[in-house]
């Protein structure tokens, strides 16, 4: 059939293929290429490298039996001998202050109620001289407070007054027992046995392990780690009282418990505060079964500088440190870094594991949270977030149009 089709009937039909094919990419096309999804921003995680701290060589003495801990790090870092329950002597007296503590607690700088002795007390004081025990004068009718009982107690290791206190607080020597017994349990000490408050008798026995955990207890009281402190105190109708502890002020002791028997041998519970990294760190340790104290003491200084050496500040993350980063399709970035600066507290040969996990994100604002990273340091987990350095734009009206296939 002939075409009788016009050039203008062509180009009128022409211009309306074009308008329609132009409607359809205004009215369809557009909104498609403006609404459809577009690809998430690709992170790149940077291998992390490795980190392990040196092993460390603890100089625990040739004789007794001993362990050492840090306060924040849980058990002990190194042991040395016999780990087997110990007669432990006055360091007995450290369970019988925090149980009576316990019953009538003090706070800051607090004395605490009033004692006035009694004949009941110059009893215990005469069976205690009859036992060639520690002691401190008493007589009926003095009166000190509740601290200055117990500061007579640890720094003369006054036997008489463990027991008066421990009566006073209980009302009898049975009732304080069931009581400082419940509190070993409660603590986990459960290789501590006490048969008396003050360490007089043989039986009243631990293991080094529960002896650091018992001075980190100590440690944790306040009142009872500040008396502990004092080289001397002068109290009212007794006088000067001296600390049996020689070793406060020398290499950082601050602290604890001496002990002495025939059947214990020279013992001493200490804490001691030490710099690591620039980071002050507090240290309880103990030795049992020396010869004497000034055997004992001479080793404690070389004991305490090795276990120093041998714990590390290891450096975690450092704030706004980036740990990822974020590339868009349209050519934005930013980066996913540290919400805080981040140190843990590591013994001998320890590694350091890290794994960083960021959420896949379209757009975002400046310090919105994306992921974490997280460190695996011997049997503890820590946790960091991360943010964002930067607001990422999402992605703007022209990458959309140019690019409608994504």
């Amino acid at each position: 059939m002939p075409n009788d089709e016009t050039p203008n009937h062509r180009l009128r039909r022409l211009v309306v293929a074009v308008l329609a094919a132009f409607i359809l990419v205004v009215v369809i096309g557009v909104p498609v290429a403006i609404l459809a999804p577009v690809p998430k921003a690709e992170a790149s995680v940077p291998a992390a490298a490795a980190t392990t701290t040196p092993a460390a060589h603890p100089r625990f003495p040739s004789f007794g039996d001993g362990a050492i801990g840090a306060v924040g790090l849980p058990g002990v870092l190194a042991r040395s001998g016999s780990q087997s329950p110990h007669s432990i002597a006055s360091i007995t007296k450290v369970v019988t202050m925090l149980v009576v503590l316990q019953r009538k607690p003090l706070t800051g700088a607090q004395e605490g109620p009033t004692i006035t002795f009694t004949q009941r007390d110059v009893q215990i004081y005469q069976n205690v001289i009859a036992d060639n025990g520690s002691n401190a004068p008493v007589s009926a009718g003095w009166k000190l407070t509740e601290r200055q009982a117990i500061e007579t107690t640890m720094l003369p290791s006054a036997n008489n007054y463990a027991e008066s206190l421990a009566l006073w607080a209980y009302g009898s020597v049975p009732k304080y027992l069931t009581a400082a017994r419940a509190f070993l349990k409660a603590n986990g000490l459960t290789h501590t046995t006490l048969v008396d408050t003050n360490g007089l008798d043989p039986g009243d026995r631990s293991t080094p392990a529960d002896l650091v955990a018992l001075g980190k207890l100590a440690h944790a009281n306040s009142v009872l780690a500040q008396i502990v402190s004092m080289a001397t105190v002068t109290e009212p109708q007794i006088g000067l009282l001296t600390n049996t502890n020689e070793l406060l002020g020398q290499a950082g002791v601050d602290g604890m418990k001496t002990g002495t028997t025939d059947q214990a041998g020279a013992c001493l519970l200490f804490s001691a505060k030490v710099t690591v990294d620039g980071t002050p760190v507090e240290l309880v340790g103990v030795i049992l079964g020396a010869a004497s104290h000034p055997q004992l003491d001479a080793t404690v200084p070389g004991l305490l500088k090795s276990v120093a050496a041998g714990l590390h500040e290891v450096r975690l993350s450092s704030k706004a440190e980036p740990f990822a980063t974020y590339h868009t399709k349209w050519g934005g970035t930013a980066k996913a870094i540290a919400a805080a600066d981040q140190t843990v507290l590591v013994w001998s040969r320890q590694s350091v594991r890290r794994t960083t996990q960021v959420a896949e994100i379209r757009g975002g604002r400046k310090n919105e949270r994306v992921g974490s990273v997280t460190f695996a340091v011997a049997d503890r987990t820590v946790r960091v977030p991360l943010l964002l350095d930067r607001n990422v734009l999402a992605a703007p009206v022209w990458w959309r149009l140019t690019h409608p296939v994504r």
